[in-house]
């Protein structure tokens, strides 16, 4: 049979021809798989340092691949094709998944390739077009993310992606689509990157089609969909390292680059576009960022507080005086700042020391050159090596506070194993210990932080209670593009327990006081669209950015793989949202030139509320 090829007329036996469109199948896995098959022909679209790439000469089908990696560290066979030739080749069909990264999906590969036989040479390579030919899904990434908070849902890992009778569905669900393109070359259109580059120099990017979550900065922030499900961003992808040895350049959100043409695999557990060369930037936003609109009042009822994870800050830490500018610049010196990860005073050095005054006294001394103004600052020493984070580094929460503007109120400070409690004095409200630990044996605290609690008098003479908390941190999750589905969201029941343990402590509050004034806020390392850990804050507090009124695509105090995202959250208690409340999330560090500009993977936040 005579079949015409980009132009030319060739001899193919296609009655033993096997195509790359029937091995891929419109499945997750092949059905080819463990096979050696024989007289597989396709075109050379890509070379790389120990694969090519192969591809049918038509790729209009949306649901089934028509390229594939071939396999091979041989000189020899990389060295007997060149890109553009059209060849035919006996190959044993694999997939493909490392021993060590057993949560990855597989990729569908031809290996140990024989016999291979150049039909045709200088053959044109004509890429798919995301955004022209095929456009990404905008919402969810499996089908069978199927709880009630889609990807976020609880429990974990209840079911595989990668088995056999999984039928693609690319306009529906995001793995599905990028499965869909494995193996082909394809062009991103106009790509906006959508964070910083990771060690490896890759990045994420979206291209130039439809998205939803879109925030000012041109990132994908994790919201809840139309339908109340949240939103996974799928429609991002990794740029990975580019083929022809070139180096991918320094990036930062909001950069926008030349069209990127590359292959679609899969490593690491993502999707990746393997760029032919490093992409370029053609545009970048502007890198300076404004102090935030809320100041302090001078109101004796209208209160500031900020919040920051300082990113394991010790004495001799090079980012203090940056941390001290942006809260007395940018931050405009809150009344009351809620601080996470301080290290005790020898920083990461395990040696038994747990006091982290000489860390606080540093950080308050660099504020007060910055602003004239010199905090006071409270925390609790917890026992060595209980609390996890950077082993040696004892890391804990402090607040800092204004004295002129606000005081704690009577009380003996609590050690890192005592539990304060609510107290009723004179028909007053205040602490046993003040400040105080909730509950710090608790087995929901197990090598993590413990609540800091603080009791204070504002101006007006009105009583507010803070609880600064910073939640076990997200180690040993899956990659949410991996296998488990939902994916595996590290320590979340733990997160849960915590949440509980300090909504009991809160409900102690407001049951002898409806009416409190309670601000619970800091690294909770929980999105609030996984609902089902916030359960227990229903209908007691209220989420500060939502009694604020801001756009939900401007909620995010961190970036992490494709999404802008928010761990950080400040809760009021109903009183303080029913006054009204202002908030503003200050990126001066996720709007950073590149990585190294930022003081901490964390941006501060800095609220304002009312307590009578």
């Amino acid at each position: 049979m005579y079949t015409l090829v980009l132009g030319a007329l060739y001899l193919i036996s296609t009655a033993y021809a096997t195509t790359i469109g029937s091995i891929q199948g419109p499945t997750f896995l092949s059905a080819y798989d463990g096979q050696t098959l024989t007289n597989i022909t396709g075109f050379v679209t890509v070379k790389g340092s120990s694969a090519f790439w192969l591809a049918d000469e038509k790729f209009d089908d949306q649901v089934i691949s028509t390229g594939i990696t071939v396999f091979s560290t041989s000189p020899a066979v990389l060295g007997s094709v060149q890109v553009g030739d059209l060849v035919s080749l006996n190959a044993k069909v694999s997939e493909f998944r490392p021993a060590s990264r057993p949560n990855d999906l597989h990729l569908t590969e031809l290996v140990s390739p024989t016999n291979i036989t150049v039909l045709s040479s200088g053959n044109p390579i004509v890429p798919i077009v995301l955004g022209r030919d095929r456009s990404p899904p905008t919402q969810y990434l499996s089908s069978l993310d199927s709880g009630p908070d889609g990807f976020l849902s609880v429990p974990a890992n209840q079911s595989l992606q990668d088995m056999p009778d999984r039928q693609l569905q690319p306009a529906s669900y995001g793995l599905d689509f990028w499965e869909s393109l494995e193996g082909q070359v394809v062009t991103i259109p106009t790509p906006i990157s959508l964070g910083f580059n990771n060690f490896f120099k890759e990045f994420w990017v979206r291209g130039d089609w439809g998205a939803t979550s879109i925030n000012s900065r041109g990132g994908l922030t994790i919201t809840f969909g139309p339908d109340g499900i949240p939103d996974a961003n799928p429609e991002a992808i990794i740029v990975g390292t580019p083929l022809d040895g070139t180096e991918n350049v320094p990036t930062a959100l909001g950069n926008v680059y030349e069209d990127i043409t590359g292959v679609i695999t899969f490593q690491f557990g993502f999707y990746y576009v393997l760029p032919f060369t490093a992409p370029k930037v053609i545009s970048s936003p502007n890198f300076s960022v404004p102090p935030s609109a809320i100041g302090p009042s001078g109101a004796g009822n209208v209160i500031t507080v900020g919040d920051y994870n300082v990113e394991n800050m010790a004495p001799n830490s090079s980012h203090v005086p940056a941390v001290a500018n942006h809260i007395a610049k940018y931050l405009n010196m809150p009344d009351i700042t809620f601080i996470q990860e301080i290290q005790d005073d020898s920083g990461p050095t395990d040696d038994g020391i747990v006091s982290a005054n000489l860390t606080l006294t540093t950080l308050v001394n660099a504020i007060q050159e910055e602003s004239g103004i010199l905090y006071s600052f409270i925390n609790i020493d917890p026992i060595d090596k209980q609390d996890g984070g950077q082993p040696g580094g004892n890391i804990r929460q402090a607040f800092l506070y204004r004295a002129e503007r606000v005081k704690l109120l009577p009380g003996t400070p609590g050690g890192a194993l005592d539990s304060t409690s609510v107290r009723e004095d004179g028909g007053m409200l205040s602490l046993t210990l003040n400040p105080g630990r909730i509950d710090p044996t608790n087995v929901a605290w197990t090598r993590s932080r413990k609540p800091l609690v603080a009791a204070w008098e504002t101006p007006s003479g009105d009583t507010l209670f803070t609880i600064n908390v910073h939640f076990s941190s997200k180690d040993r999750s899956s990659s949410t593009q991996g296998d488990a589905r939902p994916f595996v969201n590290g320590a979340v029941d733990q997160r849960t327990q915590q949440v509980k343990v300090a909504t009991d402590f809160i409900n102690s509050i407001l049951v002898l006081n409806k009416d409190a004034n309670i601000v619970i806020a800091g690294d909770f390392n929980e999105f609030v669209q996984t609902r089902s850990v916030y359960a227990p804050f229903d209908g007691l507090l209220a989420e500060i950015d939502e009694s604020s009124g801001l756009d939900p695509v401007e909620r995010y105090t961190y970036i992490f793989d494709q999404n802008c995202q928010q761990l950080d959250h400040i809760f009021v208690s109903n009183a303080i949202a029913g006054r009204g409340t202002l908030v503003e999330h200050v990126h001066v560090n996720n709007w950073g030139s590149d990585i190294n500009t930022r003081a901490s993977d964390h941006d501060p936040t800095v609220a304002r509320i009312i307590v009578s």
